[in-house]
């Protein structure tokens, strides 16, 4: 498959670098530009970028302007950055149709964390994945999971998770290693979570539920009844 690009647009080439040099890591492609104007040169220039992280305050044309210039054109998924963690910005945002909005300081990992997700998502990571199991489908591409033939309505997290489930069919899971891969980053909160978002999953596959197998004093399995 080929790489994939993403522009990342900061007037502070430290923290171009930074963002970068994180990315490469895991295989993409980084195009970087300096300020809004340049940004809409190499947005026009490359017909092919999976997604723009976007810096808020910039000289020449700030993030505002430039996502309401890509939003007329484009609905490639873009993650705002911002020193400021303001209500009002965020809802600003998302009205231009930014797809995740982080604030400065932020944590590397985090922001490489959503931007897999973002693209995941979107179907760029797996575009042809289709997985199924004792009557269950889950087409990564087109974010849908049936049960029967029948959609169901899961929450980004629960399709994440039974997604999650059906790759590693048959095999014993911890929570700790269900957090680490499908909350994708340093956890910090309860891992009672995981149990939560099982306990609605299995409402929602109805009698398909019971293939979540509960591993006492560890974790779960998904395992699909002969």
């Amino acid at each position: 498959m080929d790489t994939l690009k993403i522009l990342v647009v900061d007037d502070e080439s430290r923290m171009r670098k930074l963002v970068k040099d994180f990315l490469t890591k895991k295989n993409f492609q980084v195009l970087e530009a300096g300020n809004g104007e340049e940004a809409m040169d190499i947005f026009y220039e490359e017909k092919d970028i999976a997604l723009i992280i976007l810096d808020v305050m910039m000289p020449k044309m700030d993030g505002w302007e430039v996502c309401r210039e890509i939003r007329k054109n484009s609905k490639v998924p873009i993650i705002m950055l911002t020193a400021r963690s303001d209500e009002r910005d965020e809802l600003l945002g998302f009205d231009l149709g930014v797809d995740e909005y982080i604030s400065k300081p932020f944590s590397p990992k985090i922001l490489v964390a959503r931007v897999e997700a973002i693209l995941r998502r979107t179907g760029q990571n797996n575009p042809e994945d289709v997985i199924s199991a004792g009557g269950i489908v889950i087409d990564k591409a087109a974010h849908l999971a049936t049960v029967d033939g029948k959609p169901m309505e899961l929450s980004f997290k629960e399709f994440e998770l039974l997604t999650y489930f059906l790759e590693n069919q048959g095999i014993a899971l911890s929570r700790e290693k269900i957090l680490n891969s499908v909350w994708n980053y340093d956890y910090f909160g309860d891992a009672r979570t995981i149990d939560t978002h099982v306990k609605k999953l299995r409402s929602k596959m109805g009698d398909k539920g019971e293939y979540i197998k509960t591993v006492w004093g560890m974790g779960y399995k998904f395992e699909v009844d002969e």
